[in-house]
C-alpha cells in the first residue's frame, strides 16, 4: 500500500513538473502583416475572423499594417518592411494584391480581391493557385447579368442603362460581355463609359445626362467604391435608379446592389491564414469564391428619386435600408 502512495505521489511530481515546464516555455506567437491601400472595415471583419479562430493580439498574435494611402510607389518600401519584421503571412487587400503576388516570393500571401485573379496573373488557376499565394475573390460576372435583371424588375419601363466602369479591373471585360448579353436579353440599350481616375468621373457623368440614360450600373472595384458617395449623389440628383455589387454602394445612397456580402468574406480569409499558419501550402489551398450573396434596397433613395419597388422584389431583398 505504501509502495503504491509514492507511485502516486511521484507520477503527480511528474505531472505537476510537465505542466510547469509547459506553462514557462513560450507559446508560439504568430505574426501577420497587412498590405493595404486604406485601412478599411473589410480588414476589421479579417481580425474578428481571427479572433473567432482564438487568436488574440497581443498573446498568440501580432498584426502589421503598412498602408500606401494611394501611392502605389510606396509599395516596394512597404512590402519590404513587412518582409523585413519577418511575418509568417502577408495579407494584401483588393488593388495592392497584384504587387504582393508577383513581388513577394519569400512568404505565403493571402489576398482578398475584387477581380479575377487569373486573369490579373495572381495565381495559375482557381483550384491550384501554384506558388505562394493563393486566396479569396470577390468577382463572379455571371451576378453582372442578375444586375440588369434587377435594374429592370425594379423599373420596368427602363430602355437605356449607363454602364461605369473601371477598364483596368481584373476581368472587366467579362463582366461587361454578361452584362451586354443580359441587357440584350431584356431589351436593354448600354452606354458604356470608363472612369481610369478620379478626374475621369465628372466626364462620364457628364456623358450619362447627355445621353439621357435612364438607369445607372457601376461595376464594383476600388476606385468605383472609392467614389461611391458621388455616384450616389448623382444619381439620386438626376433621379437615376441605380445597382452595383457591395453594399456599401448602397449604404451611400445608391438604390439597390446585388453581391457577396465583403465582411463575412472578410472573415473566411482568416480561415485561409489559421490554414497556412498550421503548416498548409498557399500553392495547395484552392482559391474561393463567395457562395452567399445578397440583395440590398436602400428605400429612403427609392423615394427621393420617386420610384416604388414591386413588392415581389422588396420582399426578396436581404436587407432594407429606410
Amino acid at each position: 500500500m505504501t509502495k503504491k502512495i509514492g507511485l502516486l505521489v511521484l507520477a503527480a511530481g511528474l505531472l505537476l513538473s510537465i505542466h510547469l515546464t509547459e506553462a514557462q516555455q513560450p507559446k508560439k506567437v504568430s505574426r501577420i502583416g497587412i498590405l493595404a491601400d486604406v485601412n478599411s472595415p473589410q480588414i476589421d471583419a479579417f481580425r474578428q475572423g481571427l479572433r473567432d479562430l482564438g487568436y488574440v493580439e497581443g498573446q498568440n498574435l501580432v498584426i502589421e499594417h503598412r498602408y500606401a494611402e494611394g501611392k502605389r510607389d510606396r509599395l516596394p518600401e512597404l512590402a519590404a518592411e513587412l518582409v523585413h519584421l519577418k511575418i509568417d503571412v502577408m495579407v494584401s487587400v483588393g488593388p495592392v494584391t497584384p504587387y504582393a503576388a508577383k513581388s513577394v516570393k519569400t512568404i505565403p500571401v493571402v489576398f482578398g480581391y475584387s477581380g479575377d485573379p487569373v486573369d490579373a496573373g495572381i495565381v495559375a488557376s482557381l483550384a491550384r493557385p501554384g506558388g505562394n499565394v493563393t486566396g479569396m475573390t470577390f468577382f463572379a460576372a455571371v451576378l453582372a447579368g442578375k444586375r440588369v435583371e434587377l435594374l429592370k424588375e425594379a423599373t420596368p419601363r427602363i430602355s437605356r442603362v449607363a454602364v461605369l466602369a473601371n477598364p483596368g479591373h481584373a476581368g472587366e471585360q467579362l463582366e461587361l460581355r454578361e452584362t451586354q448579353a443580359a441587357a440584350r436579353a431584356f431589351g436593354v440599350a448600354l452606354q458604356y463609359l470608363t472612369v481610369r481616375t478620379p478626374k475621369d468621373f465628372n466626364d462620364a457623368f457628364g456623358a450619362i445626362t447627355k445621353e439621357h440614360a435612364e438607369g445607372l450600373n457601376t461595376f464594383p472595384d476600388a476606385l468605383t467604391l472609392a467614389h461611391r458617395k458621388e455616384i450616389a449623389e448623382f444619381s439620386s440628383n438626376s433621379r437615376l435608379p441605380s445597382i452595383s455589387g457591395w453594399s456599401q454602394f448602397a449604404e451611400a445612397g445608391g438604390l439597390m446592389t446585388y453581391g457577396p456580402n465583403h465582411l463575412d468574406s472578410w472573415k473566411r480569409i482568416a480561415v485561409f491564414v489559421d490554414k497556412i499558419l498550421r503548416g498548409a501550402k498557399p500553392a495547395d489551398v484552392p482559391v474561393e469564391q463567395p457562395t452567399k450573396f445578397e440583395l440590398v434596397i436602400n428605400l429612403k433613395t427609392a423615394k427621393q428619386i420617386g420610384l416604388t419597388i414591386p413588392p415581389n422584389l422588396l420582399a426578396r431583398a436581404d436587407k432594407v435600408i429606410k
